[in-house]
C-alpha cells in the first residue's frame, strides 16, 4: 500500500533553498530599536511625529521619522556597519536630506532629537 505523500504525488519533491542574499542586509539590534522606538513614542506623545519608515538594505538600515504620512521624513536616522572604523556607524540625517550627527554611540546621535523634547521648569 502506498504511503499518504506518495498518494498525493510529493514522492521524490525537490526541496529550494532561501537565497542567501536575504541573510546579508544590515538590521537594527534589538537594544538599538528598542531605543528608537522609546524615542519615537515620546515624540508622538509631544505631538511631533505620526508615522514612520524602516528600510533594510544590504549595506545599511534606516528609521525614518514624519510628521504626517505625506510629507518628506522629519528625521532619519541610519546604520552603516561599513563606516564603523571611520566617522561611525550611526547617521541622523535632517529633513532636508543634511548630515545633523555621525558617531559610533546611538546615543550621541539621537541626542539632538532628545534635546527637542527637554522642557525648563522654573523652580
Amino acid at each position: 500500500m502506498a504511503s499518504g505523500a506518495e498518494r498525493a504525488g510529493t514522492s521524490g519533491t525537490n526541496v529550494i533553498a532561501f537565497p542567501r542574499s536575504a541573510a546579508s542586509q544590515v538590521a537594527f539590534e534589538r537594544q538599538e530599536l528598542q531605543r528608537i522606538l522609546d524615542l519615537y513614542g515620546r515624540m508622538v506623545a509631544a505631538g511631533q511625529w505620526r508615522d514612520y519608515a524602516m528600510n533594510f538594505e544590504k549595506d545599511a538600515a534606516s528609521f525614518s521619522a514624519f510628521r504626517r504620512a505625506s510629507e518628506r521624513p522629519q528625521a532619519r536616522i541610519e546604520k552603516r556597519p561599513s563606516l564603523r572604523n571611520r566617522q561611525g556607524m550611526w547617521t541622523l540625517f535632517g529633513e532636508a536630506g543634511q548630515i545633523l550627527r555621525r558617531g559610533h554611540d546611538l546615543g550621541g546621535v539621537l541626542f539632538p532629537l532628545e534635546r527637542r523634547l527637554l522642557k525648563v521648569v522654573e523652580g
